[in-house]
């Protein structure tokens, strides 16, 4: 069976699914844009979570391209997924640190049992990179990774990156 691969413009700390993925910072102490919104709308049981895997194997921070999950506080998920996208530059080539978070974050939904997980446009805010190889590099990603996951759901701040994800996942 594949993956099913949907579009939502919207909100993802609304998303009810099994596991909602965060475009962290290597800290997992919150910030801006989707990771600042995940822990606001989460509480500060994810903070929690966040801070005791740093204590335990994570002191310097979660390495770029990595996953790591968390409880989802106050969230309609069971699981916060925090990746940490790598930050874009025209001088050097990153995409395999980009394709490394959603493979990473399968997989840790692999092992969590995830079937539904909601993914946003990973590096694509304060990080930088141009939304239509951002959605070409996720999607094509997620189509080649072997997972359990039943659904997986792009959810889009805006309808032109909505416009953007349509054009590849049609």
């Amino acid at each position: 069976m594949s993956t099913s691969l949907t579009l939502v413009q919207g909100d993802i700390t609304e998303q009810a699914v099994d596991a909602v993925v965060n475009a962290a910072n290597s800290s997992l102490l919150g910030g801006g844009g989707v990771d600042g919104a995940i822990h606001r709308r989460g509480g500060p049981e994810i903070l929690d979570a966040c801070r005791a895997l740093r204590a335990a194997q994570y002191g310097p921070g979660l390495p770029t391209g990595q996953a790591v999950a968390t409880t989802a506080g106050r969230l309609p998920a069971r699981w916060v997924i925090h990746t940490v996208g790598p930050v874009w530059t025209s001088n050097e080539d990153r995409s395999a640190l980009l394709a490394s978070c959603y493979r990473e974050s399968l997989r840790v939904a692999d092992e969590l049992g995830a079937r539904t997980v909601a993914f946003p446009a990973i590096s694509t805010g304060v990080y930088g990179w141009p939304t239509d190889d951002a959605a070409r590099i996720a999607v094509e990603t997620v189509r080649d990774t072997g997972t359990a996951v039943d659904e997986v759901r792009f959810v889009l701040f805006d309808e032109p990156a909505l416009a953007v994800y349509a054009a590849l996942v049609r």
